[in-house]
């Protein structure tokens, strides 16, 4: 049973920039120590990588805890001595699934006592988050990002090709049903617990975007404190749909921020993402010129 508490304050002050905070003072680190993932997204691809892509799901390389450590003593040195923007948090978002992958915890506990300064923060696809909801407090994890695409299995099924629970993979709305209530308990249960809550949410054309105003209205009343509406890539199942245009993305914003706060400056960030948003660093070129 997670540690709740009705009457402790959410996180509210941040300097992460995807919850409010000045991206362009606060710089944050994406750790990709994470591959494994216990679901599978009709829009996720992570079979091929370029190091000019930026999307969720991309990594150019899978790193252990300690190298972990590693990169953000790096990034937190190149900032610095670059002046401007400084590392604020560090965050783990995939490649795959971060509760899926218990590598997650052991790099939390080193940056933390490397980096005890830094804020922490983890996206997640929601399906282990009411079991693992203990953990993330002992890791004293600020922010927490949870992707949900769809306010009904009949839709979930349409986007999630499977996933993966206590050891069996299942599929169509059983499977969609599974997640989006975890997903929902697990939201409410981070809200109650005091972490500062985003919702993401893929908005696909002619396949959610009928629930995207109602699923905000119903995470608000679960505690949750921003939504962030992205455009589907066209990849994947998802390969030849037209993706939103710009006005239409805008507008359903302006109408979701009528219920609930909204991110709008969201690059839909690779996992091994750092810098200032929308100017990552060239980690390749900054691993050599450290060698």
């Amino acid at each position: 049973m997670a540690k709740q508490c009705p009457m402790m304050k959410a996180k509210v002050q941040s300097d992460h920039p995807c919850f409010g905070g000045d991206h362009s003072k606060a710089g944050r680190i994406h750790l990709p120590v994470a591959p494994g993932c216990n679901i599978k997204c009709g829009f996720c691809e992570r079979k091929f990588d370029c190091a000019n892509e930026s999307r969720p799901g991309v990594t150019s390389r899978v790193l252990t805890p300690a190298q972990g450590v590693e990169r953000v003593r790096l990034v937190k040195a190149h900032m610095e001595k670059a002046g401007g923007a400084q590392l604020k948090v560090v965050g783990i978002a995939g490649p795959g699934d971060p509760l899926a992958n218990p590598k997650t915890f052991e790099t939390f506990t080193l940056v933390r006592e490397a980096f005890p300064e830094m804020t922490l923060c983890l996206s997640t696809n929601g399906l282990r988050l009411p079991e693992m909801l203990d953990k993330l407090l002992e890791a004293d994890i600020h922010s927490l990002t949870v992707t949900i695409n769809a306010l009904t299995p009949e839709t979930g099924a349409k986007i999630t090709e499977w996933i993966r629970l206590d050891g069996q993979r299942l599929s169509g709305e059983e499977a969609a049903q599974i997640l989006l209530r975890q997903q929902l308990k697990g939201v409410e249960m981070a809200a109650r617990a005091g972490l500062m809550v985003k919702i993401n949410h893929v908005y696909i054309p002619g396949v959610n975007d009928h629930e995207t105003l109602e699923l905000a209205v119903k995470v608000r009343e679960l505690g949750a404190s921003m939504m962030n509406i992205i455009p589907v890539i066209p990849i994947g199942l998802f390969q030849d749909i037209e993706p939103p245009s710009e006005a239409v993305m805008e507008m359903v914003r302006n109408q979701a921020e009528l219920i609930l706060s909204q991110a709008r400056h969201c690059k839909q960030c690779r996992a091994d993402a750092a810098g200032v948003v929308g100017r990552d660093i060239d980690l390749e070129a900054l691993h050599a010129q450290a060698v």
